[in-house]
């Protein structure tokens, strides 16, 4: 059985991935922030968007609190994947504010219910609906770390910056001139694995 610890220690998860997530933003100007980096069009501010969504859809409406906050781009009609991007009407302020919003009111469901509390995701298969609380908060702590993986590529693609903050673990320290020396032996091993044999 869940235990109070264990969804204590969720909540920590997922607010550390929510943090770092956010975090790949600072310092970006307008465009860095917005343009896409991948050939689907990922970009930094649209994986916020895309969390702080997916937040308030399982956090509050799954388990029957909703906030009364209506998200446009998921309505019946909306044009695919309008979560995934940020308009020019948009601002970047209003995106973290509803990211914050959505983190604000899906932390009071978890502090609120019990982690065996039901819930049910109507836009899921019929045979795997009906859930718990537990189910849910695991759910969307993979999905947040998914996203703030995708976005510490993408920063690392625009400048360079990697792991959540300067001088963080995690990251071998090297210079400009040893990453592209250590990039050069894994493209040269790349090369090397692929050639024929005995080519």
């Amino acid at each position: 059985m869940a235990t109070d610890d264990e969804k204590a220690m969720l909540l920590r998860t997922l607010r550390a991935q929510r943090a770092a997530l956010l975090s790949k933003i600072d310092g970006l100007d307008e465009y860095d922030a917005r343009r896409p980096l991948t050939p689907t069009g990922t970009n930094l501010l649209g994986l916020v968007k895309h969390v702080a969504s997916v937040q308030l859809e399982y956090l509050t409406d799954v388990f029957g609190r909703p906030t009364g906050r209506e998200l446009p781009w998921l309505a019946d009609g909306a044009e695919p994947d309008a979560d995934m991007w940020v308009t020019p009407q948009e601002t970047r302020d209003d995106v973290v504010a509803l990211h914050h919003f959505s983190a604000e009111h899906g932390d009071a469901t978890v502090e609120a219910l019990p982690l065996d509390a039901p819930g049910r995701v109507p836009w899921w298969a019929a045979e795997r609906r009906d859930v718990t609380l537990h189910q849910i908060l695991v759910h969307v702590c993979v999905e947040t770390a998914r996203h703030a993986g995708h976005a510490d590529i993408l920063r690392e693609l625009i400048d360079g910056a990697v792991g959540l903050r300067p001088g963080s673990g995690g990251v071998t320290r090297r210079s400009a001139a040893r990453w592209a020396e250590h990039r050069a032996r894994i493209e040269a091993a790349a090369t090397e694995a692929a050639a024929p044999a005995g080519g």
